[in-house]
């Protein structure tokens, strides 16, 4: 199972991407952007780890952002359950040296239609740092809508900031597609 996403190819996770990953993922400017389940320092352990997780996932929830055959970032998803169980909140990094290039954007326009088609959900939603505007716009890019400011939520690496909440039904995937 593979997904163009422009310049790049969306993937499952697999073995071989071990080596990929760790060096992608051990940058503190990436890690400074993601949740505290994202390791840092990055090792080959943590990058074994997280494979053979995703190698269980049936479908795929994660998979590898590949360029010229190297895994580069990533993008996956949590499934949210009980109440909210037709919500999936999404989450997506790509190494420092291709930030800005649009990567990030093709890779979540694909994986969007895939989250709402392989898991039947009605609702997506993602987070940003406010220090992050970067991630921000690409979520614009791909429709997703600006919900709510949460102040001071978030504590990473020393600094607070603001967490961004946005947002994207199924019924606006389809109107953008249409």
């Amino acid at each position: 199972m593979e997904f163009d996403a422009g310049a790049s190819v969306l993937r499952p996770w697999r073995v071989d991407d071990r080596e990929a990953l760790a060096q992608a993922a051990n940058d503190s400017e990436v890690w400074r952007n993601l949740t505290d389940r994202f390791p840092h320092p990055y090792t080959v352990e943590e990058a074994d780890e997280w494979i053979a997780r995703c190698l269980e996932e049936q479908p795929p929830r994660n998979f590898a952002v590949v360029l010229a055959n190297q895994a580069v970032g990533g993008i996956g998803l949590e499934l949210l359950g009980h109440e909210k169980r037709h919500v999936g909140n999404l989450g997506y990094w790509l190494t420092r040296r291709l930030w800005n290039q649009g990567i990030a954007t093709a890779a979540l326009r694909s994986f969007t239609d895939y989250a709402f088609e392989a898991f039947n959900l009605h609702r997506l939603q993602a987070s940003v740092f406010a220090w992050n505007p970067a991630s921000a716009r690409v979520l614009e890019k791909c429709g997703y809508r600006f919900e709510g400011r949460i102040r001071d939520a978030v504590l990473k690496d020393g600094a607070m900031t603001d967490e961004l909440i946005y947002g994207l039904l199924r019924s606006e995937s389809a109107e953008q597609t249409s």
